[in-house]
């Protein structure tokens, strides 16, 4: 009777049990995450994105964006070509003009004339293939000190002869074109101005009145200039938007920058920045949607605040503050792409061999 009783007990769970199992819910299975794909960027040192732009980007195309930076932009073209069997990244962001031709001749660019490139301005369009796209543009120029110059009672420059006077002595610091891009697009500025036959003895007599060379814009402007550093010289190479950087980064409020900028008389070169799709992309209709955002005027805005140039796009609004600081020139000093191409490492040898030597 006991084994019977426990055998009748065991039979009542066993159907408990069973009941509960089948009235419980079935355990619910989590779905895999959404991997997104990777866009990579190549670009140089100085390239800035605001989060919430960048949020957009990666809306925008729906994958990730790798901004991979590799050196100033000369440093970054160099591996972009020396990878272009390989390529590093999907879109290269920043050779300029006094590289575009040899970016072209290395054949690392692919032709496509993203959405919004008809609201580029045509003067900054200096490749017909579309290869590259221009994005932003800046002058580079002599920046110089204001409140030293008053202090001194001495006029600051208004053209490149004016370095060359003895009042200006021991007062300018450069940047090495052999390293530096703002260093090189203020020898191309010398070129313009003096053509190849006097471009040399401008610097001539410009070393005989101590001249300050170094070889970055860090350097030279954080590090020897006046207004920026506790630095001694007044004048240094830099951009015609640098002012506006300065009311921007400034610990107090301030109304007008510290810094003045020289313009005019052929004296500042113009920079035009370029994006472009690099050769092997396996992403190649990923990289058309992300050109197509970077000519949208969500990028173009961020680009003022950020990099401190202007924005390719003419529907793109500048901010006050830029409106109201940065400069432009009405006629940059000029040098056509193909004769920079050329002759660029000749001038950079004879410009180091003069100054340097």
């Amino acid at each position: 009777m006991k084994i019977k009783f426990v055998s009748a007990v065991l039979g009542v769970m066993l159907l408990c049990i069973t009941g509960c199992s089948s009235d419980a819910p079935e355990k619910e299975t989590t779905a895999a995450p959404v991997v997104l794909p990777t866009l990579t960027i190549m670009t140089h040192d100085s390239f800035s994105l605001s989060k919430t732009v960048l949020a957009a980007f990666e809306k925008a195309i729906n994958a990730r964006v790798k901004i991979l930076k590799s050196g100033d932009a000369g440093e970054a073209l160099n591996k972009a070509i020396l990878s272009k069997n390989n390529p590093l990244a999907d879109l290269f962001y920043g050779v300029d003009n006094t590289f575009l031709s040899r970016a072209v001749t290395a054949d690392i660019f692919v032709p496509y004339a993203p959405k919004g490139i008809d609201q580029v301005d045509p003067r900054l369009k200096l490749d017909p293939e579309n290869r590259l796209i221009p994005m932003d543009y800046g002058d580079v120029c002599l920046n110089y000190d204001i409140q030293w110059f008053k202090d001194k009672s001495l006029a600051p420059p208004a053209m490149l002869e004016d370095l060359l006077k003895p009042e200006y002595k021991g007062l300018t610091v450069v940047q090495n074109p052999a390293t530096s891009s703002p260093g090189l697009a203020f020898l191309l500025a010398t070129v313009s101005r003096f053509g190849e036959e006097g471009y040399l003895e401008f610097w001539e007599k410009l070393k005989a009145n101590d001249l300050l060379v170094k070889n970055g814009w860090k350097e030279a402007y954080w590090g020897e200039f006046s207004a920026a550093s506790e630095g001694t010289r007044p004048i240094v190479v830099s951009y015609a938007s640098s002012p506006a950087a300065e009311v921007f980064y400034a610990e107090t409020k301030l109304e007008q920058p510290p810094t003045g900028v020289v313009i005019e008389n052929g004296s500042a070169f113009r920079q035009v920045e370029f994006a472009g799709i690099l050769k092997g992309t396996k992403q190649r209709a990923l990289a058309e949607k992300a050109m197509d955002f970077m000519l949208s005027n969500q990028f173009q805005e961020d680009i003022p605040l950020q990099m401190f140039v202007f924005p390719a796009g003419r529907a793109a609004v500048l901010p006050d503050l830029f409106k109201a600081h940065a400069r432009i020139t009405k006629v940059p000093a000029s040098v056509e792409p193909e004769r920079i191409n050329t002759q660029r490492d000749a001038w950079i040898r004879q410009w180091t061999d003069t100054v340097l030597q």
